[in-house]
């Protein structure tokens, strides 16, 4: 690493040498085309970079890797901006290396069932391109229609049907990837294993410290012959949430399960007009999919179990219109709860099923104690929580007590035996909250790993593992944005 002590790199050094590899167009310098890049999702931090660089090959990323590596210059790699942890905040003194550009689908195989396909490539886009071999790519975020692939591997990320259908690490078959010195390695395999310690895991939800991504092997799935959504209305999120845990209970694995309080419902009738029960405290979507007998057969005993653990309300999904329509509210409650208020803070933790109902009756105390609305949307069938505190960030005490109620929900995630993230990612937002998870011990493993690949601490440092103490020029960012 660059000593803190001698000056940054000259911008005009720099520069020389990046333009001997990147067309003109692919490097911004002033200010103003550099501010669509000086925060993701989470727009409570910014920053602008040294530089923004946006390569449209393979080989224009090594070289510009190979040029940062020589010069000691800090990379932060960004696909496309959807992300909600501060990961892909740009750092002051460095290159923000935009990935978008790098959007081909490579190879389809059918036969197979594999893709090859580019970072900047949309979630949804790879399910659209395999549709006619009747076949799609699993994990489904809320943002799949603009997140990349990319983005995806690096927070691991997952979506509504992830409990059935697993987080993007398990469906990625391999990787092409550049080392911070540019160095171009392999990482996992078409077969079903592959030799040598798991680095595909490892690599997976990564966000950025370990290396850049420039290709992905994505295992696609035979899309079900038929599904069906069972929609429930339920007086408290504490019936709500004993029904998320009895559908389990029962041996029925839906293709999502996925639960909104009050707040939420209304927001997102409100936006899409689906047909969700405005009276209901909370509302649970239950989808079933597989043969239409399988589909039929669990469809009567989850509506039944619903019935049986008192749903003031049931809807079963009578045809595919129905059901993407009741899809469609769920998918759209962020942007929903987004006309609430001027703005919105979406937390991450992730908790033991068994666990809903109790965080979720503490989140509502939290909320009367910073006095600030919370909408809950989260996939209740892995645990994983996303309330939607909202604020006005225009309001400096505002923020301050919106980001303690995020601290708050955190603690409590770990407390009852979850984590502080599901598939958002540490990033800088988080990196106070990792000590609440990790031991000394444990956070020491962590930082060898970095080193191991990143002996420098050049790619995207400051994030994700608390080491800021050892990263001297990352110290010239505001105090709020360094938790050390």
């Amino acid at each position: 690493m660059r000593s803190s002590a001698l000056p940054p790199v000259p911008l005009d050094k720099l520069l020389q040498r990046l333009r001997q590899v990147l067309p003109a167009d692919c490097i911004v310098v002033d200010t103003e085309s550099q501010r669509p890049f000086e925060c993701d999702a989470l727009t409570l931090y910014r920053e602008l970079p040294l530089l923004v660089v946006l390569p449209e090959t393979a080989d224009q990323v090594q070289a510009v890797l190979r040029i940062c590596h020589e010069l000691a210059v800090p990379v932060v790699p960004r696909g496309a901006g959807t992300g909600l942890a501060a990961g892909a905040m740009p750092h002051p003194e460095g290159v923000l290396l935009g990935l978008s550009k790098l959007d081909r689908i490579v190879d389809i195989d059918p036969v197979a069932r594999s893709a090859r396909v580019q970072p900047g490539v949309s979630n949804l886009s790879i399910s659209n391109a395999v549709a006619e071999h009747g076949l799609y790519y699993g994990p489904d975020p809320s943002s799949q229609i603009s997140c990349t692939i990319g983005g995806n591997v690096a927070e691991n990320s997952g979506g509504v049907h992830c409990l059935k259908y697993g987080l993007t690490v398990h469906n990625i078959l391999a990787l092409e990837l550049l080392t911070v010195e540019g160095e171009r390695i392999s990482i996992g395999s078409q077969a079903l294993d592959s030799p040598g310690y798991d680095l595909l895991a490892l690599i997976t939800g990564s966000e950025g410290l370990l290396g850049i991504v420039t290709e992905v092997t994505v295992r696609l799935l035979p899309t079900p012959e038929t599904a069906q959504v069972i929609m429930a209305g339920f007086d408290s999120v504490t019936a709500a949430g004993d029904a998320v845990g009895a559908v389990i209970a029962a041996g029925i694995i839906p293709g999502g399960l996925e639960m909104m309080d009050r707040l939420a419902i209304q927001a997102a009738e409100d936006f899409a007009g689906a047909g969700y029960p405005r009276d209901a405290e909370a509302l649970l979507l239950c989808e079933v999919d597989g043969t239409r007998a399988e589909v039929a057969s669990c469809s009567q005993r989850v509506e039944a179990l619903f019935k049986e653990l008192g749903a003031t309300s049931v809807v079963v999904s009578q045809n595919e219109s129905q059901r993407a329509l009741l899809w469609m509210g769920r998918k759209s409650a962020f942007p929903a709860v987004g006309r609430l208020a001027p703005d919105y803070y979406c937390m991450d933790g992730t908790i033991p099923r068994s666990q809903v109902s109790r965080v979720l009756n503490e989140i509502s105390a939290l909320s009367k104690k910073y006095q600030l609305a919370v909408a809950n949307v989260f996939h209740a069938g892995d645990g994983n929580l996303h309330p939607l505190i909202l604020f006005d960030a225009s309001d400096p005490e505002e923020v301050h007590r919106a980001e303690q109620f995020g601290a708050d929900i955190l603690e409590l995630s770990v407390q009852v035996g979850g984590c502080i993230t599901g598939e958002h990612g540490v990033g800088l937002e988080k990196l106070a909250h990792m000590s609440s998870q990790f031991s000394p011990a444990e956070l020491a493993l962590l930082e060898d790993i970095k080193a191991a690949f990143d002996p420098a601490l050049n790619l995207n440092p400051g994030k994700g593992i608390p080491i800021l103490k050892r990263c001297q020029e990352y110290r010239a960012l505001p105090a709020r944005h360094r938790h050390e």
